[in-house]
């Protein structure tokens, strides 16, 4: 009933011959736009929405369509308003398709993906990077971003997304915290971040990691050394990954409360950001009385409870890698 209406205000407004028919196909018919293409629909009149729609290629151009166009928007204002976003429109889409767009469209949404073990300065320099944002990006606390994709509109501020990213971070820490199998082992919530940041950054296999918590916890609990790569190289780049070149043992005695081959405990603070795996595993560890793990030459590793067990898959994977890179903890 109501496109009968139109059909009659249309051939009202633009005279029941030809031009009315005319009017009533260009409206409803297929339009110019080549490919599914996302317009930027700034603040205005109807005048500048026609025309931006008209330089994007969505509508014709020429006085016509210009005519067509504002006439069909006074026509259908009991629809809606027409709104200033970025608006998605598909190929083709027909001068009514555009202007219900323009009411009732969702504004288009950019994604940013945040990689699971970045340090805060590479999810500053990621976020500072992403396009259609404004603003500088604040240097985030180490640790206190999740890892994850996040929606945002085209101008949202840098500052505001990385605030978004800390309170995701601070929601699942706080879940997983309450939730998680008390060890005695982790004082508080910082310490809960410093260890999944451990985890992240010695295997990138999920099933591996309550494996390789468990092997930090049982370190914790018997006073041993962590011994773990990561926290070195966190120590010479500063956060400011990559270092470049092999661990030397000279590295290895470098005087930093992040070196654990050189103190005992947890560094004072994460070395990146931990993902939801790792934060899991430090939460629910595997059992068992492991103390050590090496490379397998395979992507994973091999555990072991015992220096002897240890040596024999050092040894293992020293067939297999004339130069293998030090790999967890072990003896030195």
């Amino acid at each position: 009933m109501r496109k009968f209406f139109f059909l009659l205000f249309l051939l009202l407004f633009f005279g029941v011959g030809g031009t009315g028919l005319k009017a009533w196909q260009d409206y409803h018919g297929s339009g110019p736009l080549a490919q599914d293409t996302d317009v930027v629909i700034p603040h205005g009149d109807y005048q500048s929405t026609i025309h931006t729609l008209q330089n994007a290629g969505v509508l014709k151009q020429g006085w016509w369509t210009e005519r067509l166009a504002l006439s069909a928007i006074l026509l259908t204002r009991h629809d809606g308003q027409l709104h200033a976003a970025e608006l998605h429109f598909p190929a083709f889409t027909s001068m009514e398709h555009a202007f219900w767009i323009l009411r009732h469209g969702k504004p288009v949404l950019h994604k940013i993906t945040i990689p699971e073990g970045l340090t805060a300065r590479q999810i500053q320099a990621l976020v500072q990077a992403a396009p259609f944002l404004n603003g500088d990006t604040p240097l985030p606390q180490e640790g206190s971003i999740l890892p994850e994709t996040y929606s945002y509109l085209r101008n949202s501020s840098r500052s505001a997304l990385i605030d978004r990213a800390h309170a995701a971070m601070v929601a699942t820490v706080s879940k997983l915290w309450a939730d998680r199998q008390d060890t005695g082992l982790i004082a508080d919530q910082r310490a809960f971040v410093t260890l999944a940041s451990l985890v992240e950054k010695e295997t990138a296999l999920t099933s591996e990691r309550p494996m390789v918590a468990r092997v930090f916890l049982n370190r914790l609990e018997k006073g041993m050394r962590l011994q773990t790569d990561p926290t070195v190289i966190y120590a010479l780049t500063n956060g400011s990954p990559p270092l470049g070149r092999p661990l030397t043992h000279t590295d290895l005695q470098l005087s930093s409360p992040y070196n654990t081959y050189a103190v005992t405990g947890l560094p004072p603070g994460p070395i990146c950001s931990p993902g939801p795996s790792s934060l899991q595993a430090v939460a629910h560890p595997a059992t068992g009385e492991m103390l050590y793990f090496v490379a397998n030459g395979e992507g994973g590793h091999n555990f072991a409870a015992t220096l002897a067990d240890h040596n024999r898959n050092v040894s293992l994977f020293r067939q297999k890698k004339e130069q293998p890179p030090i790999s967890g903890p072990a003896p030195l």
